[in-house]
C-alpha cells in the first residue's frame, strides 16, 4: 500500500456497524463525504453525526440486499463486531471493484490511518493495521512535542517569500530557513506570541 490524500467532497462513503468503530469512521469521514451507516442499531454518537441512517440486519441480508446498498459507493467500511461479516461484505465490494475497508477481519484495499493536523498541514500515521494504538501513540506525541507546528509552517511559508527580496542564495535561504526549524527558543516563543517571532526574525534576516 502508498499513502494518499484522496478529496472526498460529495463521494458516498457506506459504513456497516452501529457501534464504537463505526462512528469514529463516521466521524471522521462526515465532514467532507456522502456517509451512510447501515446497522440494526446505532450508538448515540453515531445519532448525532450529520450522517445518513439505514436499518438492515447485515446477518439476515442477502448479497442482493448489500449489493444494492453499496452499489455507487466510492468506499465501503466493515466496522461490525463479526470479522465474518466484515469479510463477506468485503468481498461483495471486491466484485464491483468498490474500494474497501475492513475494522475487524481480512484487511481491505484501504486503510485509513490516525490524523493530526492544523490550518497549515497535515500528517497521517498508520502501522499498516498492525497496531492502531501506536498509530494514535505517534500522533498523541506529534501534538505533544509540537504544539506550535502549525503555525511554524505557516512561519516558514512566509519567511521563504520573503527572503526571496534579500537573500539572492538559494544555497543561503535554506540554511536560513533551517535554522529557523532548529531554533527551540523560536518553537517556544511561537507557541505564545507568533507576532513577536515575525518581529524578531523580520530585524535578524530580512535587511538591506
Amino acid at each position: 500500500m502508498i499513502p494518499l490524500f484522496v478529496d472526498c467532497s460529495g463521494k458516498r462513503i457506506i459504513i456497516f456497524g452501529g457501534g464504537g468503530v463505526a462512528s469514529r469512521k463516521a466521524a471522521y469521514f462526515s465532514r467532507e463525504a456522502d456517509v451512510l451507516v447501515v446497522s440494526r442499531s446505532f450508538s448515540p454518537k453515531i445519532s448525532i453525526l450529520p450522517v445518513k441512517k439505514a436499518l438492515m440486519d447485515v446477518k439476515k441480508a442477502s448479497d442482493d440486499e448489500i449489493l444494492k446498498i453499496i452499489t455507487h459507493a466510492f468506499l465501503v467500511i466493515g466496522a461490525l463486531p463479526d470479522p465474518a461479516l466484515n469479510n463477506r461484505i468485503g468481498e461483495i465490494s471486491k466484485k464491483q471493484q468498490i474500494l474497501f475497508n475492513n475494522a475487524d477481519g481480512v484487511p481491505g484495499d484501504v486503510i485509513i490511518p490516525s490524523v493530526t493536523g492544523g490550518n497549515n498541514f497535515q500528517l497521517a500515521i498508520s502501522t499498516k493495521g498492525s497496531s492502531p494504538a501506536v498509530s494514535r501513540f505517534i500522533r498523541e506525541q506529534l501534538e505533544l512535542r509540537y504544539p506550535a507546528l502549525d503555525e511554524m509552517v505557516a512561519l516558514q511559508r512566509e519567511m521563504r517569500m520573503q527572503l526571496k527580496q534579500y537573500v539572492f542564495s538559494p544555497a543561503k535561504r535554506n540554511a536560513i530557513l533551517r535554522d529557523i526549524l532548529h531554533d527551540r527558543t523560536v518553537w517556544e516563543t511561537l507557541q505564545e506570541n507568533p507576532e513577536e517571532v515575525r518581529e524578531q526574525l523580520k530585524r535578524r534576516y530580512l535587511h538591506d
